[in-house]
């Protein structure tokens, strides 16, 4: 199958998932949540097989996921409604990036925010890079993250970036939007300038607000970890001392 395929099962997957959301299961019967719990459990596999390369697989999963939804919704069970499928397949191109290294409640946000505008496409920050632009190494190796980012349900692909040409990935992608977070140090007319060098017209958001809690800061977090560390190593100092005297 080609890449038209691929895209057309996303859509199919995009389309149980947005119907997914928008069921109401609090009034359900033991048996029909258990039905639904099977839906999700094939639009899981659907992923999986989609993941793996094996599209015929994807695609007869997330198939019997829609007959299952269609089946409870004609006998009034469920009540949704399902997007064209070229509603689905003609939604915006959005490209994110950053180094997304300790995942927290402020990246969810983020995601979630640059998905309404259209399929997000994570462009994760290579380990090089992000030892030449932030003078350390990242705490979790590109491969991880590559993979923690994949998982997140607002994110429709995620790739690493290029060691060198951090704008060849959006010259691939070819994206009509691309996101930027409150705290990016980009000069959004610069960057439409560079892109417009390279052929690509793209417009570029910049989400100004931000999610407010305590630990939204991959900073905040190394230093509330380093912060514990070192009261538990002062703390069992002590007991050791304590313990020589006696």
């Amino acid at each position: 199958m080609k890449t038209k395929d691929t895209e057309r099962i996303k859509a199919y997957i995009d389309n149980v998932e947005q119907a997914l959301k928008s069921i109401d299961t609090s009034g359900l019967k033991d048996n029909e949540k258990h039905i639904i719990e099977l839906v999700e459990d094939y639009l899981h596999d659907s992923k999986y097989y989609l993941e793996k390369g094996d599209l015929f697989t994807s695609l007869a999963c997330i198939a019997y996921a829609e007959g299952l939804l269609d089946c409870l919704k004609r006998l009034g069970i469920i009540n949704f409604e399902w997007r064209s499928l070229s509603e689905l397949m003609a939604r915006p191109k959005v490209v994110v990036g950053g180094t997304f290294e300790i995942i927290h409640p402020g990246h969810i946000y983020f995601l979630k925010r640059a998905s309404e505008y259209g399929r997000v496409y994570v462009i994760i920050a290579r380990d090089v890079n992000v030892e030449k632009f932030k003078g350390r190494k990242t705490y979790i190796p590109e491969e991880n993250r590559l993979k923690v980012v994949s998982s997140i349900k607002y994110v429709y692909k995620a790739i690493l970036g290029d060691e060198k040409d951090i704008l060849k990935p959006i010259e691939e992608i070819e994206p009509q939007i691309i996101v930027l977070g409150p705290d990016q140090k980009l000069n959004e007319e610069e960057l439409k300038e560079k892109l417009n060098e390279r052929g690509l017209n793209v417009k570029i958001i910049r989400i100004k607000d931000r999610l407010k809690c305590t630990l939204c800061s991959t900073s905040k977090i190394v230093e509330k970890i380093k912060g514990e560390a070192s009261s538990f190593y002062h703390t069992l100092i002590t007991l050791m001392l304590l313990l020589v005297v006696l």
